[in-house]
């Protein structure tokens, strides 16, 4: 059986630049590489000569031989001397292999960040407004003081390992390649070491309480994440450290409830401060504050004092407090009291005739028809 185009193998033109020809071999290598598909034959022969056809199109003279005269040429076979050039670099990035095809170099396990940490912190609603700063304390892997992160005593030395020959990683056959794991016995370092350090028991690092001051900024609400940068846990093999991220949550205020960087509050007026005005002390979170009721307020009307909310995160700008009046009615009268209602009684026009649905109401009950 004539054996098929290697460009048709790979679905490249012939007039393919290196550059296209390495993405389209990367591409066949990762949708018919055995690991990925296990007990199929079928694509291990696909990759095999996907293999074959790169190992030939990948050589600038191979390739010219192959052009000229086709499989006659004798350019097919996977050359194995170029395992540890572009074959390396391809399944390096794919699987993590390292110099799983043999290129000889010794490639430890990549640096790799630390994890991230979250702490939930509780604050009072006057501190999410203000500001705080405070102090807190987490656990995290930090590195070991006695050893400064090598895992040895104080004066042992790190050797190199026996199980990988300090590469940090083992390989096994399969087939016509080998397949690069990391080493067990070192963990991926290259190194183990005969005399542990005490402190760690040889890890490197341990889990310990970390104290850090936090400055919350004013305006801060329920939900809001502050991000300190390299307070994570430490990363393996030199690899930069996490972040610790602060979640916030704000207490419930007595009075005070909050949209944004509005207050809002209730306060009770009688009927007659309603009816004929009144000048009433209100609340704020510095403390209290006069405003004018105007004669004639109705139940459920707002006074809005500017500035005395919230103020905007990183911002000296304020929002407004929402004063909400509730006019009140006493469940209880004395008998003084009583007497002069009936007295208004008499004096007040009566008009209990249902009022009119607004415009905007009709068209809701329309719609909803």
């Amino acid at each position: 059986m004539a054996k098929p185009d290697y460009y048709d193998v790979l679905g490249v033109g012939r007039e393919v630049s290196e550059q296209d020809l390495k993405s389209a071999y990367r591409k066949m290598a990762l949708k018919y590489h055995p690991d990925r598909n296990p007990d199929n034959p079928e694509a291990e022969d696909q990759f095999k000569l996907a293999s074959e056809a790169y190992s030939v199109l990948s050589d600038s003279e191979k390739r010219s031989r192959y052009d000229q005269f086709g499989h006659a040429g004798g350019a097919g076979g996977v050359d194995s001397s170029q395992f540890g050039g572009d074959f390396a670099d391809i399944f390096g990035d794919l699987f993590g292999m390292g110099d799983a095809f043999g290129g000889g170099g010794r490639r430890r396990s990549r640096a790799r960040r630390g994890s991230d940490l979250q702490y939930d912190l509780e604050i009072e609603f006057e501190d999410a407004a203000f500001g705080l700063n405070t102090e807190i304390q987490f656990p995290r892997l930090q590195l070991c003081d006695d050893c400064h992160g090598t895992g040895a005593a104080h004066g042992a030395q790190r050797k190199t390992c026996e199980g990988c020959a300090g590469r940090g990683q083992v390989y096994y056959q399969q087939g016509f390649f080998s397949v690069g794991k990391t080493c067990v016995r070192c963990r991926g370092e290259g190194s183990t070491v005969d005399n542990p350090c005490s402190g760690c028991r040889g890890a490197g690092h341990i889990r310990k309480q970390r104290k850090l001051k936090v400055n919350i900024p004013p305006g801060v609400d329920s939900g809001t994440r502050l991000r300190l940068s390299g307070e994570g846990e430490i990363g393996q093999n030199n690899g930069p450290p996490g972040d610790l991220y602060v979640l916030l949550g704000v207490k419930e205020h007595a009075i005070f409830g909050r949209e944004g960087t509005e207050l809002l509050c209730d306060v009770p007026i009688n009927v007659a401060q309603a009816a004929l005005g009144a000048d009433i002390e209100v609340p704020t979170l510095e403390g209290t504050e006069k405003v004018k009721v105007r004669p004639g307020t109705q139940n459920g009307s707002r006074l809005r004092l500017r500035g005395k909310g919230v103020p905007y995160v990183n911002s000296g700008r304020r929002g407004d407090l929402i004063v909400l009046l509730r006019v009140t009615i006493p469940a209880k009268l004395t008998k003084e009291q009583r007497q002069l209602f009936e007295q208004l009684e008499q004096l007040l026009p009566v008009d209990n005739q249902p009022a009119e649905k607004g415009i905007f109401d009709k068209v809701k009950d329309y719609l909803t028809q």
